[in-house]
């Protein structure tokens, strides 16, 4: 979704919260000196995880978005850039007194100042924030081993395996853009619920996402429960369903029905469907609207164009339904007849 080959790496300042002695280690000083070596490992680490993320979210709070706490603290970082460090010490604070699940870790907190990422062709300042809870044990060796006693040492770090908490606020018209990442269920949601406090934007990244996504449960889930369709068919419709995004800019329902779904009993299961999904999971994106190609090449990877057949066989249908074809023979053995001009 983001983009980070230009992203630069500005300040970096890491505070520790102690949640077992309700605790707070906060630092005086930054890390602004980078190398070019160093910016790399710090967004392999920091940045590279939002690069898989095709949700967007944004600031929220039921009674005014002045009153989240972490917002208020964003909008001065990025008016005041130099109060970096005092801010970062009110985004620790923030976070150790939502903290009251009794499971919650200890950790370090990273916060990070970036230029230059790259959201749908723009390029925006951002701050990172991270909570790293579980580190990595590794092994440091000397340059030099000659003349050592005992040249390896065991230490404790972070690696870009996994974050633990994390959260991306790129500095994009108000109320923001926020990406998150909460790798752990042990203390409850408060991160994203209590901490951040956030929704999803209503943008095209996740109309895109979310669309997709109910096509594919229509076609896997809802489809087989109505009608006698077999697995070819439905991965016809996948197909058809993942060519029409990879194929317009922009979407339009009606066309999509068109295109895609051609016969009237299946469109009218298809409004009832949408109707039905879009008031039980609060959807929120419209019937038209320009189509991220970003997270149509990543949600297409979960569109299985796969036939398995008992544990003979798996025919990879990416073409023209027209070519295979289903019966049984006098015995009762089912069977697909495929139809081909070239063998490679």
């Amino acid at each position: 979704m983001i983009q980070i080959d230009g992203t630069s790496v500005h300040e970096v300042i890491f505070h520790r919260i102690k949640q077992s002695t309700n605790e707070l280690m906060l630092s005086d000083e930054t890390s602004d000196d980078v190398n070019e070596e160093e910016s790399n490992v710090m967004k392999k680490i920091f940045l590279k995880p939002f690069q898989n993320s095709t949700i967007t979210y944004e600031f929220m709070h039921p009674i005014s978005i002045d009153l989240n706490p972490l917002y208020s603290i964003m909008v001065k970082m990025e008016t005041e850039p130099r109060e970096f460090i005092a801010q970062s010490k009110h985004i620790a604070e923030h976070l150790q007194m939502v903290s009251k699940h009794p499971n919650i870790k200890d950790g370090d907190l990273f916060i990070m100042r970036f230029s230059g990422i790259q959201l749908k062709g723009n390029a925006y300042d951002a701050v990172g924030i991270y909570k790293i809870e579980n580190k990595e044990s590794f092994i440091e060796t000397p340059s030099n081993p000659k003349g050592a006693k005992n040249n390896i040492v065991f230490k404790k770090g972070i690696s870009s395996r996994k974050l633990d908490k994390a959260c991306l606020i790129l500095f994009t018209e108000k109320p923001y853009t926020i990406f998150s990442i909460d790798n752990s269920s042990a203390d409850a949601d408060y991160w994203q619920n209590e901490f951040i406090k956030l929704l999803c934007k209503k943008d095209n990244i996740n109309s895109t996402n979310d669309f997709l996504s109910l096509t594919k449960n229509f076609v896997t889930k809802q489809l087989p429960s109505e009608f006698e369709v077999s697995k070819a068919d439905q991965i016809d419709l996948l197909n058809r369903s993942v060519d029409y995004f990879k194929t317009h800019e922009t979407f339009d329902k009606a066309e999509f029905e068109n295109e895609v779904l051609h016969h009237d009993n299946l469109k009218e299961s298809f409004r009832k469907f949408d109707e039905t999904q879009r008031e039980e999971n609060d959807l929120t994106f419209t019937d038209n609207f320009e189509i991220a190609s970003e997270v149509v090449k990543k949600q297409a990877r979960n569109f299985k164009s796969i036939l398995k057949l008992d544990k003979n066989f798996h025919i990879y249908i990416h073409g023209n339904r027209e070519l295979i074809e289903s019966g049984v023979d006098e015995t009762g053995r089912k069977y697909y007849k495929i139809y081909y001009e070239e063998e490679h």
